[in-house]
């Protein structure tokens, strides 16, 4: 199974998410200016939140990816005051066609004293699970 993970990190919180799993991943993180060149099976996408919105590099990320270059996406993020970044990734990625895993990772990202320490090793180590649970799945699905 080919994997890639991209992300968009304006304080460093997604880039540490991003940088924890690319072992667990098999891939290594870049970011969202660096496109998909080879087809891969998952691409692991993180975004933080900025005055509510996900960065427009991610949603013109988002653009230019087409389902003969991603079978599926699993997002991933953090966010100090709105609940997730993964609703806006989510419908810019199923208007282009792409398929969404319905599972995603939300953890605090801190704003200030907001949310401050976040994400922290408990984040980190919960990310980390999610990953490896994904991966497993997707072993477990390949070798049926």
């Amino acid at each position: 199974m080919k994997t890639a993970i991209r992300f968009h990190s304006k304080f460093g919180h997604t880039r540490t998410m991003a940088e924890a799993v690319k072992n667990i991943a098999g891939a290594t993180p870049l970011d969202v200016k660096q496109p998909i060149r080879e087809p891969v099976d998952v691409l692991f996408l993180g975004a933080g939140v900025m005055m509510g919105k996900v960065d427009g590099s991610v949603l013109s990320f988002i653009k230019t990816l087409t389902p003969d270059k991603v079978k599926r996406v699993v997002c991933f993020g953090s966010s100090a005051i709105i609940p997730s970044p993964v609703p806006q990734m989510r419908r810019a990625l199923e208007e282009s066609g792409i398929e969404v895993d319905e599972r995603s990772f939300t953890c605090a990202g801190s704003m200030g004293p907001l949310k401050a320490g976040h994400p922290n090793t408990d984040d980190i180590e919960n990310f980390k699970k999610f990953v490896s649970d994904i991966v497993a799945s997707d072993a477990n699905q390949n070798m049926q």
